[in-house]
């Protein structure tokens, strides 16, 4: 039975489906926006060619990730949504649609993101007995959603991807947390809900824990310790 080595010093956290959760389920398109997409059209199109349409959107942030302001980050959503209005003809998205989902999505993004009820209580058990971080992959408009949510007080270190210019799996995500935690990775816990991140967590050392709050979650990979919800990691800690 895998467990948890001692000692353990630091737990990093990814965001969505750990601490946080979309409550439309859907990270791009919050309820206004699938109205503004017509998700009634959307849901009767083919499965595999709603897959491919959405990765190919997707893939218009991967390129140019990098970046600081709300202003940078509106402007690829505007691509992002453009492409699915291209991509998805059917669903009459105009213009205007366009650009105000992209609005939404920068600068009301509170509307994206709900904390889960026992985030708060789950770092409050934690803060002072370990170091806590975060390492997610997310865009400028988190930092003030956070902010009102009360969160950045309970994190030592913040690794954004955004900051960092790669999404996780990539290496450099788990190096800069680990640089700024100043702790070596067997001595780290990271908890994701996304089987890829934690196997490449686990390939530089770190402790993995692989959370299943999303529905339809990732299949565990063998031998990986999982929790169903976020509070589950006090069960799991040394």
């Amino acid at each position: 039975m895998p467990s948890l080595s001692n000692p353990v010093k630091a737990v990093f956290f990814d965001l969505g489906w750990t601490l946080v959760y979309p409550p439309s389920g859907d990270w791009e398109f919050t309820e206004p926006a699938k109205k503004l997409f017509r998700w009634d059209v959307y849901a009767t199109l083919p499965e595999e060619r709603r897959a491919q349409g959405r990765k190919a959107a997707y893939d218009t942030f991967r390129p140019r990730h990098k970046m600081a302001t709300l202003e940078e980050e509106y402007q690829q959503n505007l691509d992002y949504y453009g492409e699915i209005a291209r991509l998805f003809p059917e669903l009459g998205a105009t213009p205007q649609d366009v650009e105000t989902a992209a609005l939404e999505k920068v600068y009301q993004a509170r509307h994206t993101y709900q904390l889960f009820e026992d985030s708060i209580p789950t770092l409050e058990a934690l803060r002072g007995k370990y170091k806590l971080g975060v390492i997610s992959d997310t865009w400028p408009s988190i930092v003030p959603v956070l902010e009102e949510f009360g969160l950045p007080g309970y994190f030592d270190t913040l690794t954004y991807s955004f900051e960092v210019g790669c999404f996780k799996p990539d290496p450099r995500m788990f190096a800069d947390a680990l640089g700024k935690m100043g702790l070596p990775p067997e001595q780290c816990v990271f908890i994701d809900d996304t089987a890829q991140n934690l196997v490449g967590a686990q390939k530089l050392g770190i402790q993995p824990v692989q959370i299943r709050k999303k529905p339809g979650a990732d299949p565990c990979p063998e031998g990986m310790l999982s929790i169903d919800k976020i509070s589950g990691i006090l069960e799991l800690l040394p």
